[in-house]
């Protein structure tokens, strides 16, 4: 069974921020799932929306697979690198504020007959 991946890597959204949005569609089909993220009200959504449209264009382009006949196999969010910055507090003292990244995965295969 053809696979075909797409991988946004250092997203700047939160990956538990991400994963909220990722669980909705993980197993659906594509179409189900791109609407499902263009009616979803989340940070991520748009993000993901453009990483699975990728994932789509690879199957097409690349193994030449039927869009229709595409489910959203394969889904996850991991931590990428973090971005440590640090704001002033009182008395002289400093707080750190960790501006954390994602790394977006979709993978996208065709259904199993049957």
């Amino acid at each position: 069974m053809q696979q075909a991946k797409a991988v946004a890597k250092t997203v700047r959204i939160a990956p538990r921020k991400a994963r909220l949005v990722i669980d909705l569609i993980r197993g659906k089909d594509v179409g189900e799932a791109i609407a499902t993220l263009k009616h979803t009200n989340r940070a991520a959504s748009p993000d993901i929306e453009k990483v699975l449209n990728s994932a789509i264009a690879n199957a097409e382009h690349n193994y030449e697979l039927d869009i229709d006949n595409l489910v959203v196999s394969e889904a996850y969010v991991n931590e990428g690198v973090t971005l440590k910055r640090f704001r002033p507090r009182a008395q002289g003292r400093a707080s750190a504020i960790n501006k954390r990244t994602s790394h977006i995965t979709v993978v996208v295969s065709e259904k199993k007959e049957g």
